[in-house]
């Protein structure tokens, strides 16, 4: 009977979607091989999530990304946004070029993540947003967090209906408690079961995100049967603050290639899963 339930609902948001007027086309993409859209998805909870989603035809995955910082992107309905610097955020396109759709969530109301993204709360809406994107058929779906947003990525993954997710990705994950209350390991990441990469910057100076910490939080996955640590190393400062997005915490400077490495994780990914 649980499961019963538990399936009605998630046809209900998919109900729900399907009755909403199509998704508009932004101007933030000059690619006119890019397509990109605000998707509002519905949640199970009540209300909704406004989310910004963009891919190229010759999609073969969706990354679901979370940002760092308060979440909030600040993404109006004509698709502009306001905080847009975040790597996640910016480097959008490039992941696009590279083959993959991607879907950026804003926050409920552009309400401050911080300290919630451990949550229950926060779990049941990342899984409204998979079976969302389930449903736009486009291939296997990742997690990918970075900072903050690495938190929400493990929630998510602990939470995900076995098979929902192909890989969770975790860049310059929070580690060391701080203003927020929570970290990576407020999330459980030893319930984790889908492939894990952590990507940590070797130039990172967070005081909340060490470098070192990355080893650390790859043994705590111990539910994984494949977990990669992998270092990069570089990146200019702009940002008054260690953690602030345009740092080598956000990988300004280097984002190339730290795509171009996470990207070659995610294709032996899904070559190894389809082998199964």
């Amino acid at each position: 009977m649980v499961v019963l339930a538990i399936c009605c609902a998630l046809l209900s948001v998919v109900a729900d979607a399907s009755d909403r007027p199509a998704p508009r086309t932004t101007a933030n993409i000059v690619d006119p091989d890019i397509d990109e859209r605000v998707m509002t998805i519905p949640l199970r909870a009540g209300g909704s999530v406004r989310a910004i989603f963009s891919s190229s035809e010759r999609s073969r995955a969706t990354i679901i990304m979370f940002p760092g910082g308060t979440g909030d992107i600040g993404l109006g309905q004509d698709g502009r946004i306001r905080h847009a610097d975040n790597f996640v955020v910016r480097t959008r396109e490039a992941w696009n070029r590279h083959g993959y759709a991607v879907l950026i969530p804003d926050t409920v109301g552009h309400r401050n993540l911080r300290g919630q993204r451990s949550s229950a709360y926060y779990a049941h809406l990342v899984e409204d947003i998979i079976v969302f994107v389930h449903w736009q058929d486009s291939g296997p779906v990742f997690l990918l967090g970075t900072s903050q947003g690495a938190i929400a990525a493990v929630n998510g993954a602990v939470h995900a209906a076995p098979g929902d997710i192909a890989g969770v990705v975790l860049t310059e994950s929070v580690s060391v408690m701080g203003s927020s209350g929570e970290t990576v390991f407020s999330a459980h990441p030893e319930k984790v079961q889908p492939p894990v990469l952590v990507v940590a910057n070797r130039d990172d100076r967070c005081n909340v995100a060490p470098s070192q910490d990355a080893k650390r939080i790859g043994s705590a996955m111990t539910g994984s049967h494949e977990v990669t640590v992998l270092m990069v190393a570089g990146g200019k400062t702009r940002s008054g603050k260690n953690c602030g997005s345009l740092t080598p915490h956000g990988y300004f400077g280097i984002e190339a290639e730290v795509i171009t490495r996470i990207i070659t994780w995610l294709d032996a990914t899904i070559r190894t899963s389809t082998l199964r």
